[in-house]
C-alpha cells in the first residue's frame, strides 16, 4: 500500500503554447523567460520574483520584493547567497533545508540538476514548473509556482516521484517551499495565543539565528500558520513593504525564519516532519501542501487584506464561496447535554422570531451522550431523547422559517463507547504505552481505511436521512500516542500525514454528496483555522471565549490573516460586566451567532436582538464580502476601531469600541479631540453618514469627502468604556 498527499494539488495542468497561451495576451506576461542570464520573472500587481538558472545546472532565487528591487539584481547578486530555490540537505550546511531524503546505500546528500522549465495553466492561472533530478539517484523533484498577480501571491508546492524501479527514497523532510529576503534587518508579527486566548499578536526583531513557528499536535492554538515580515522600523499599518505567508495545512506544519547575520532571511514552510517520514516507493509520488507568499507595499493592512481576498475568493469551497453566511442559533449554552424536543422547539421559537436564520443543535443528540464521558463514536440518534428519531425537530424549525443544522466530532471517540469496546485498535496507541485521554478522549487513526469508511457511512446517513442544512465539525483534544501497530513497520511514522490526507477526503466526499451543507471548522476553539480547513469549510470558530473585550483582541489577530466572512461570532451570556447592545456590537463585525439562553430573555432582550439582526442582515454584504481595514488596534490603544468597504467604494460601515474611559485618559495624556481616520473610500465622493442608534436631531454631521474622512476623520464620540458605535456611509449621487 502507497498513496501520495492529495490536499488539492494533483490539479489539471495544461500546456501553452509560447505567446499563443491565453494569459500571455495580456499587456504584460506574468511570467516572462529570461536569457541573459538565465531564468524566469514572475510578476504579481506589487512585486517580482526573479530565479537564475547557472551554468552548473543550479537554480536560485535572485530577488523576492518590489518590481524596482528586481530590475537591479545582479548575477553575482543571485549566486553569492548560495541558498537554490528548493535548498536541499547536501554540500554545505548553510541554509534551512525543504528537502532532506535517504537513497539506497544511507546516501544522504542530495545534488538536483536543472532539468527544464515551463510555464503552464493550472486552474486558469498562469504558473512556472521547474523540474530538478539528482545527478545519480532516482529522484525527480518539480516545484511549482502559480501566480495570483492580483493578490500579490504565489502558490508554492513541490512534488517528488521516485523514478527508479527497485529501490525506495525515504524521505525525512518535505517542506513546500523557500523564499529569501533582500539583505536588510527585520521585524516578525505572527500570532500566538492559548486555548481562550487565541490570535494575540506579537512583534519580535528577527535576530540572526532561526525563529520556528509550529504544530506538533494537530493544534495550533500556539502559534497559528501565518507570518508577516517587515524591515526593522517600518511601523505605518496602511504603507511600507511587508512579506507575508501561510500553510494550507491541517496537520503537523512548521515555517522557519533562517536569518543570517548581516541581513537577509531565509523562509522555509511545508508539513512538520518530527517523527514523521514516509517511504517513496518506486514510481510513486509525494505531493507537498501548498505555501501560500505574498508582497506588499501597503503595510500590515495590506498584507491582511490581500491575503483574505485571496482566501475568500479563491480558497473557500466554490459552493457557498459568495454567499452570505446565515445568522445562526446555537442550543449549547442553553441545554448543554441535557437536549429534549420540547426545550429545543422553545428556544427555536424564540430564535425565529428575533430573526435567526439557522437553528444548530450542539453536542448531546446522539446514543449515550449525556455528558462528555461516554458516546462519541456511536453516531446515531439517542432513541430515548428523540424516540421518533430527529424528523420531527427539524420539520418544526423548518416551519418556523429556519434552516436545521447539528454538531459532530468524528475524529474522537470516548473509551465508553460501543464504538471503542468494537474497535480499540482504531485509536492512536503504541504497545505497552498507556493511552492518554484528554477530555474524556482519545484519537481516532483516520489513516486507517476502515475508520475512514465507518465515519463516511455515520455521516452520509445522518445526512441523508435527515434535512440537515450546517454541520459544525468539531476536534476537541490534541494528538498523542501517534502509533499505528497495525501498519507495516515502513508505514507506521506515516501516520500523522495518512490521518489528515483521509480527514480531507472525508469532508470533501461529504462535501459532494451534501452540496447544499454548511460546514464550520472548530477545535476546541480556534485550534485549527488554516486555510487547508478552509478549503473545506466555509467558516470557523475562532474562540470558545465570547467575552466581549476579550474578543475585540481575539478578533483584531484573527483578522491579520482570515477573511470575516469566515469569523464566527456569537453573542452569549458571558458580557464580561458589558452591556447586551454592546456585546452584540462586538460580534456584528464577523459571522453573527446567538448563543444566549434565549428562555431567560424578556421582552426588552428580545426587541433589541431583534433590531440588531435586522441591522446586521443590512450591513452584512459589507461585512462579509468588504474590504476589512483595521483602523485601530486594541493592542495598541485604549479603543478599537475596524471598517469594511464595498468593493466599489460605494458604502462602508464603521464598529467602534471603548475598551475604557478616554475622556480621563484623554485629559492624562493630552491627546485633545480624537479622530477616526476612514481608509479606502473614494477621495473625491461626499458620503452620507449615520450614526445608528443616534437620533436624527443627534447626528453629529450630515456628509464628508473621502478625503476628509481619510485624512482629517470624524470626532470620535464614545466616550464610555464599554460602549460601541455603528457608523453607516454611502456614497451620495
Amino acid at each position: 500500500m502507497n498513496m501520495h498527499i492529495s490536499n488539492a494539488l494533483l490539479l489539471p495542468v495544461v500546456f501553452l503554447c509560447g505567446a499563443a497561451a491565453a494569459f500571455a495576451q495580456a499587456s504584460a506576461p506574468v511570467i516572462r523567460e529570461t536569457t541573459e542570464p538565465k531564468g524566469w520573472v514572475i510578476e504579481t500587481k506589487s512585486s517580482s520574483y526573479r530565479l537564475l538558472v547557472t551554468d552548473k545546472g543550479e537554480v536560485f532565487p535572485a530577488f523576492y520584493g518590489n518590481k524596482a528591487g528586481a530590475s537591479s539584481t545582479t548575477r553575482n547578486d543571485a549566486w553569492q547567497q548560495s541558498i537554490m530555490e528548493i535548498p536541499v540537505r547536501g554540500a554545505y550546511p548553510n541554509k534551512t533545508p525543504a528537502l532532506e531524503v535517504i537513497f539506497s546505500g544511507r546516501v544522504r546528500d542530495l545534488d538536483l540538476q536543472f532539468v527544464s522549465g515551463n510555464i503552464l495553466e493550472i486552474e486558469n492561472r498562469p504558473a512556472l514548473v521547474i523540474t530538478q533530478r539528482d545527478r545519480f539517484y532516482p529522484l525527480q523533484v518539480v516545484s511549482y509556482i502559480r501566480v495570483l498577480p492580483e493578490y500579490d501571491i504565489l502558490e508554492k508546492w513541490i512534488e517528488l516521484k521516485n523514478t527508479g524501479e527497485k529501490e525506495s527514497i525515504l524521505i525525512e523532510n518535505a517542506r513546500s517551499g523557500s523564499i529569501v529576503l533582500p539583505r536588510n534587518a527585520y521585524e516578525l508579527t505572527h500570532l500566538a495565543g492559548t486555548w481562550g486566548n487565541e490570535f494575540q499578536v506579537q512583534r519580535a526583531a528577527l535576530t540572526p539565528g532561526v525563529k520556528t513557528l509550529e504544530a506538533a499536535d494537530f493544534k495550533s492554538f500556539e502559534t497559528p500558520p501565518w507570518f508577516l515580515i517587515r524591515p526593522r522600523g517600518q511601523h505605518d499599518k496602511f504603507s511600507g513593504p511587508g512579506w507575508f505567508g501561510t500553510i494550507q495545512y491541517s496537520g503537523n506544519w512548521r515555517m522557519d525564519m533562517n536569518t543570517r547575520y548581516g541581513g537577509g532571511v531565509q523562509v522555509v514552510a511545508g508539513i512538520n516532519f518530527w517523527d514523521t517520514h514516509w517511504n517513496l516507493e518506486p514510481g510513486k509520488t509525494f505531493v507537498t501542501p501548498k505555501f501560500v507568499i505574498g508582497y506588499t507595499g501597503r503595510g500590515d493592512e495590506g498584507a491582511a487584506q490581500s491575503l483574505s481576498r485571496y482566501i475568500r475568493k479563491e480558497v473557500l469551497p466554490a459552493s457557498h464561496r459568495e454567499k452570505l453566511r446565515p445568522v445562526l442559533y446555537n442550543s449549547w449554552y442553553a441545554t448543554k447535554f441535557n437536549i429534549r424536543m420540547d426545550q429545543q422547539l422553545a428556544l427555536a421559537k424564540i430564535a425565529a422570531e428575533i430573526g435567526v436564520e439557522m437553528f444548530v443543535m450542539d453536542d448531546g443528540w446522539f446514543k449515550g451522550r449525556v455528558n462528555d464521558r461516554a458516546g462519541l463514536g456511536d453516531w446515531t440518534v439517542d432513541k430515548k431523547k428523540f424516540p421518533d428519531g430527529l424528523a420531527p425537530l427539524i420539520r418544526q424549525v423548518n416551519e418556523l422559517g429556519m434552516d436545521f443544522g447539528i454538531w459532530i466530532e468524528p475524529e474522537m471517540v470516548n473509551p465508553d463507547s460501543d464504538l471503542y469496546r468494537r474497535h480499540p485498535d482504531w485509536v492512536f496507541h503504541f504497545p505497552n504505552r498507556a493511552r492518554h485521554e484528554s477530555r474524556n478522549q482519545l484519537m481516532l487513526n483516520l489513516a486507517r481505511e476502515d475508520v475512514f469508511q465507518y465515519l463516511l457511512k455515520c455521516y452520509t446517513s445522518l445526512l441523508s436521512e435527515n434535512n440537515i442544512k450546517f454541520i459544525k465539525w468539531d476536534h476537541n483534544r490534541a494528538l498523542s500516542e501517534p502509533g499505528w501497530p497495525d501498519a507495516p513497520a515502513e508505514m507506521q511514522r506515516e501516520a500523522r500525514i495518512r490521518h489528515i490526507d483521509n480527514l480531507y477526503r472525508l469532508i470533501d466526499t461529504l462535501r459532494k454528496r451534501f452540496p447544499d451543507v454548511w460546514f464550520e471548522d472548530c477545535s476546541s476553539g480556534g485550534g485549527r483555522p488554516d486555510i487547508g480547513m478552509l478549503a473545506r469549510m466555509d467558516q470557523v470558530w475562532v474562540s470558545d471565549n465570547t467575552a466581549p473585550k476579550d474578543r475585540l483582541y481575539i478578533q483584531h489577530g484573527f483578522l491579520s490573516a482570515w477573511p470575516a466572512n469566515t469569523m464566527v461570532a456569537w453573542t452569549t451570556d458571558h458580557m464580561q460586566n458589558t452591556s447586551l447592545e454592546f456585546t452584540f456590537d462586538v460580534m456584528m463585525s464577523g459571522v453573527l451567532g446567538i448563543g444566549n439562553d434565549l428562555s431567560k430573555w424578556g421582552d426588552k432582550e428580545k426587541a433589541l436582538a431583534k433590531r440588531k439582526i435586522e441591522l446586521y442582515k443590512a450591513i452584512r454584504p459589507l461585512v462579509q464580502q468588504g474590504t476589512a481595514c483595521r483602523l485601530i488596534s486594541p493592542f495598541e490603544d485604549f479603543r478599537a476601531a475596524v471598517e469594511y468597504v464595498a468593493e466599489d467604494k460605494s458604502e462602508a460601515v464603521v464598529f467602534c469600541y471603548n475598551l475604557a474611559d478616554d475622556l480621563a485618559k484623554n485629559r492624562l495624556e493630552g491627546r485633545g479631540d480624537l479622530k477616526l481616520r476612514l481608509q479606502g473610500l473614494d477621495g473625491g465622493a461626499r458620503y452620507t453618514i449615520e450614526f445608528c442608534g443616534l437620533a436624527p436631531d443627534k447626528q453629529p454631521r450630515e456628509s464628508c469627502t473621502g478625503d476628509f474622512l481619510e485624512n482629517i476623520g470624524l470626532r470620535w464620540i464614545v466616550s464610555e468604556a464599554g460602549k460601541s458605535q455603528i457608523i453607516r456611509l454611502r456614497k451620495t449621487e
